[in-house]
């Protein structure tokens, strides 16, 4: 099935269902840009998890930002079944049913991932065989569902859109705490991914001693920390060594709140999650430190004019060891946190990316565990 530009053109309102993490909200946004644009005459809605999707709002070419989860989607959509399907196509991503069958009351063609239910897989207007996941990058995933139909990718970049008034709040935010100088450097630090998967953390005593290192060199260095209110005792050390250089944001911002104080940093350094991704869409200077289970050639900020991505020295498709953070060289990662406050070009690229980078092959997929 492929969707040509004649009858996309036809299309007056496309659908898109995208429930899951901050991370993967956010990268698909490429994918979400390239279906609108296939659309040209179309409002496109799109429908996320209630505590991510907002990170959608604003950008242009989204009519409406919604939220849905698996739970809700059984008891709406009903009346489009029984009378006239309100979109003319809908896309989803994802393995849940009920957003699938959700999407078919909706839309009169449906476009999915191929789902356990062959009832259902009948029903769509292309059931799409998605890659294994974690065998492309994961910009590169996303982008393959509307591939499948034709849709052309229109970059790689992930997209966020601030407001005036978000920029303003977070500048006077951030004066309130800093002062009005803007000769300091102020640096972002993402220190925890997940509580329950604290082998993806760089240690935060290395943390600490490069924020050291920071201050050695800039006296007048500032450090605000993000994340959630789990990672506040981490957070806590850094707070105790370096005293009322650093404030933490962690579990007391929304996410549109933490892309605004973002803004106002002069570079960030963090481990690969949710923030980290957020703060790329800024293309902003950024050091991300990426576990050799979830590399820098499967999650890396793509297009991103300062990225300095660096990876652990067992980082590849066979990697499948909860391998401790430890083990990256702090020493790199100050040339590369230097080198950013400098000014200089990023040196650090990252590893070649499977389903972006001509002549790289996909990786084994789904055999990597620990994500």
């Amino acid at each position: 099935m492929i969707i040509t530009a004649a009858e996309a053109a036809r299309a007056e309102r496309v659908l898109i269902l995208n429930v899951t993490r901050i991370g993967d909200t956010l990268l698909a946004t490429p994918a979400i840009r390239a279906i609108a644009a296939h659309f040209p005459n179309a409002t496109i809605t799109c429908l996320g998890h209630p505590q991510r999707a907002e990170v959608l709002r604003y950008l242009p070419y989204l009519g409406k930002v919604g939220a849905i989860t698996k739970k809700s989607a059984w008891a709406r959509g009903w009346k489009d079944a029984i009378t006239k399907p309100e979109y003319d196509y809908a896309f989803v991503w994802g393995q849940d049913s009920a957003l699938v069958r959700y999407a078919l009351r909706k839309a009169r063609r449906v476009v999915a991932e191929c789902q356990q239910d062959d009832a259902i897989n009948q029903k769509l207007a292309l059931a799409f065989d998605a890659p294994p996941q974690n065998s492309i990058h994961a910009v590169a995933w996303f982008l393959a569902l509307p591939a499948a139909v034709g849709i052309v990718a229109k970059g790689f970049g992930i997209d966020v859109a601030i407001t005036k008034e978000e920029l303003s709040s977070a500048a006077k935010t951030m004066s309130d705490i800093f002062g009005a100088s803007n000769h300091s450097p102020i640096v972002g630090f993402q220190v925890a991914s997940f509580a329950t998967k604290s082998w993806r953390d760089w240690p935060i005593q290395r943390f600490l001693d490069l924020a050291l290192r920071i201050v050695q060199h800039y006296p007048d260095a500032r450090f605000v920390c993000f994340g959630a209110s789990g990672d506040q005792p981490r957070i806590a050390e850094l707070e105790r060594s370096l005293g009322g250089r650093v404030i933490s944001f962690a579990g007391k911002t929304t996410l549109r709140e933490t892309a605004a104080l973002m803004s106002h940093l002069h570079l960030f350094v963090g481990i690969d999650t949710g923030p980290t991704h957020l703060y790329s869409a800024l293309k902003k200077p950024m050091v991300v430190l990426y576990h050799p289970s979830i590399p820098s050639a499967l999650y890396k900020p793509l297009g991103h004019p300062a990225l300095a991505a660096i990876d652990h020295a067992l980082a590849g498709p066979t990697c499948r060891n909860k391998i401790s953070m430890d083990e990256i060289d702090a020493e790199l990662v100050w040339r590369a946190v230097h080198g950013a406050l400098e000014g200089e070009p990023a040196t650090f690229p990252g590893m070649p990316s499977p389903g972006i980078d001509a002549g790289v092959a996909p990786w084994p997929g789904d055999a990597l565990p620990y994500i």
